[in-house]
């Protein structure tokens, strides 16, 4: 049997399997990315793929304390096409 990766969402800390997070990505640049393939070099933290968790992630900032950098709301924008 195949062990299936889990990760933390970082605004529910809901532990998933990482097919049903995405990654947001920060590299050494400063920059911040979402990453679907969930491979890009960089810290990253997860969250999972619901509104929900994006709109808790916007309100307290989570993303923002995790990465260590501001968050633009275009990343939010593109979050949400990735939302179910």
């Amino acid at each position: 049997m195949k062990k299936i990766p889990l990760r933390k969402c970082v605004a529910t800390q809901e532990q998933l399997p990482k097919k049903e997070l995405i990654r947001i990505v920060r590299n050494k640049e400063g920059q911040v990315f979402v990453d679907p393939t969930g491979k890009m070099n960089g810290r990253g933290a997860y969250l999972k793929r619901s509104h929900e968790a994006i709109e808790i992630a916007k309100k307290k900032n989570v993303l923002k304390r995790s990465l260590e950098v501001d968050i633009p709301d275009s990343i939010y924008e593109e979050l949400e096409s990735y939302a179910k």
